[in-house]
């Protein structure tokens, strides 16, 4: 090796997208555990973690503005056209979905848990009238607290905004702006169900056994337009990612690795 040269780093590049109201340390578990093995690549979604909110575009805020600053973001990890492995929760899931349709040649493998992409589902689906409800809680709220509460405890449970801590709840109540945003950008999305029939790249479509009746019609939807994926439940609810991280994380590795991951005790 010449003076100056450095080694390439050989290891399969992984993008890592969360879900709302978090950010790219929700993965920090996931990134210990392999990163012998990957070169992970955790991304503060907008508005989350150390990225700026998009005031810019806000009135007019779209999957699309989300999924081109993580674009922008990526070329400053990846080579020019290098290849990669995408992984998405929740919100991060649905932008994983577009991001893999505008990048589809550089990505290698798709997993998402419980993507919340409404917009694949037909405004008659019962599920989506339910998220729609929830939005409409969201925005009727007297209050960012009160918005927070409605948001957190739709996916964790009643009561659960309560048992938080008054620091947590502030942070989340400072938050509810972007998520408004999102919903905003799910809802507004054109992207059917016959559009992700060109992902054709191995993919996981996964869902917590305590899912919500919104993300897991979305997940059923999605498994089974996508023309080559797997499906597969863990324990935990919509945020097992964080609450039952070493079963979904296994599942993951699994599905990146093709080894086998023991049955979930579900």
């Amino acid at each position: 090796m010449t003076q100056g040269e450095t080694s390439r780093d050989t290891r399969p590049a992984v993008v890592l997208l969360h879900s709302s109201m978090s950010s790219r340390s929700q993965w920090a578990a996931l990134m210990a555990a392999q990163e012998s093995r990957f070169r992970f690549i955790a991304l503060d979604l907008l508005g989350y973690g150390k990225s700026a909110f998009p005031s810019e575009v806000a009135d007019e805020f779209s999957l699309a503005h989300e999924v081109d600053a993580v674009a922008a973001a990526l070329a400053a990890h990846l080579d020019s056209g290098e290849p990669f492995h995408l992984i998405g929760h929740s919100y991060g899931g649905a932008t994983a979905l577009r991001l893999a349709r505008q990048m589809r040649s550089r990505v290698l493998s798709l997993a998402v848990f419980e993507p919340v992409a409404f917009h694949l589902l037909s405004p008659q689906d019962a599920a989506r009238a339910g998220i729609e409800r929830v939005i409409s809680a969201i925005d009727m709220a007297p209050s960012q607290h009160a918005a927070a509460r409605a948001f957190i405890d739709y996916w964790n449970g009643a009561g659960a905004f309560d048992k938080l801590a008054p620091q947590l709840q502030q942070r989340f109540a400072s938050q509810v702006a972007k998520v408004r945003l999102d919903f905003q950008a799910l809802l507004g999305e054109p992207a059917t169900l016959e559009d992700m029939r060109v992902l054709d790249m191995p993919s996981l479509v996964m869902w917590g056994a305590d899912a919500p009746a919104s993300t897991r019609r979305v997940a059923e939807c999605l498994a089974a337009a996508l023309p080559n994926a797997g499906s597969c439940q863990t324990p935990g609810g919509h945020m097992a990612p964080l609450t039952h991280a070493e079963d979904v994380n296994a599942a993951l590795i699994s599905f990146l690795t093709d080894e086998p991951v023991s049955t979930f005790g579900v």
